[in-house]
């Protein structure tokens, strides 16, 4: 494995938001828009000012679709990079605007996202794949296999499961952004529809629309766009690694630390910190499982015990 050399430290300075949901009158652009202009607004800088850019999306396969949706803002001849890396995009466009600014390629670079996902389920498998043959070409028929091995192997209870999705609202009801704000009890979630045993309809996200943005500048230079450093965010770690052997991606076990874990430790020793240190976290949670590995893998808790947090 290489040894991740720092460069230059690099600052989110602006971030943007559009809410998540269903908007059948806006088309991928006007997502995406809505979140970069509040982002270049949140920095204090203008779009002429931007230096590359990086569009993360999946659903919309057009062409140079991030050059069509940043044409609205004005043709300034920023190099705009289109990123497709299914779940991660988003994440993906990030790491690629952190890399350019601290190798010095770059002084300012815009990351943004947005997504029109298509109702019903959602195929992630390629054709060759082992999962295929034991039903996990949906992504929640791949979940509960995790689910049903994660319950054996530990011992966790439909109702830690069903916890996540407790914990998951009260949060969503506090956020205006998101899309479903609904509270429910754990028999409520329990007795919902049965999607892929044991995951029920509310313990899996709903498909979605919405964008999001960031603005990324070098600490160096935030004196020559005349940004207040005071409201600017270190960036500590920006990981991205793939997965390993073919068919790595079967193995629903319990204690499988899937693709998390590896990108967990290069950006724990990339940032001198380890997960004692960490005060917030935001995990991939398309599926009440979904969190609870997600927090194993990043050794927030030992694997296995992730569950005992939700009761």
């Amino acid at each position: 494995m290489n040894k991740i050399k720092l460069g230059r430290e690099v600052m989110v300075v602006g971030v943007g938001l559009h809410p998540f949901g269903r908007f059948p009158g806006k088309d991928l652009g006007d997502l995406a828009i809505e979140a970069v202009v509040p982002a270049l607004q949140d920095a204090g800088v203008k779009w002429k000012d931007i230096a590359i850019a990086y569009f993360g999306h999946v659903y919309y396969q057009g062409m140079s679709v991030g050059e069509t949706t940043l044409s609205k803002l004005g043709l300034t001849g920023v190099p705009i990079v289109n990123v497709e890396n299914a779940c991660s995009s988003g994440s993906t466009a990030f790491w690629q605007a952190y890399w350019g600014i601290t190798t010095g390629l770059y002084d300012m670079a815009l990351a943004f996202g947005a997504e029109k996902v298509p109702r019903g389920p959602v195929t992630v498998t390629p054709e060759d794949s082992p999962e295929r043959y034991i039903g996990g070409d949906h992504m929640m028929a791949g979940y509960a296999l995790r689910g049903k091995r994660y319950m054996e192997d530990t011992g966790a209870p439909a109702t830690a499961l069903a916890q996540v999705t407790v914990k998951a609202r009260q949060n969503a009801a506090m956020n205006p952004f998101a899309h479903r704000k609904d509270l429910y009890t754990v028999e409520e979630v329990l007795n919902s529809r049965m999607i892929a045993d044991p995951l029920t309809l509310f313990q899996c996200c709903p498909t979605s629309e919405g964008g999001a943005a960031a603005v990324l500048c070098a600490r160096e230079d935030l004196s020559t766009y005349g940004i207040d450093q005071s409201r600017a965010v270190s960036i500590a770690a920006a990981v991205l690694t793939s997965g390993e052997y073919n068919g790595r991606g079967a193995d629903h076990s319990a204690f499988s630390p899937y693709r998390t874990e590896p990108a967990a430790l290069q950006a724990y020793e990339m940032s001198g910190l380890g997960p004692e240190d960490v005060d917030l976290v935001q995990v991939h949670d398309a599926a009440t499982i979904g969190e609870l590995q997600q927090i194993e893998a990043l050794h927030l808790l030992p694997f296995g015990e992730a569950w005992q947090g939700t009761l």
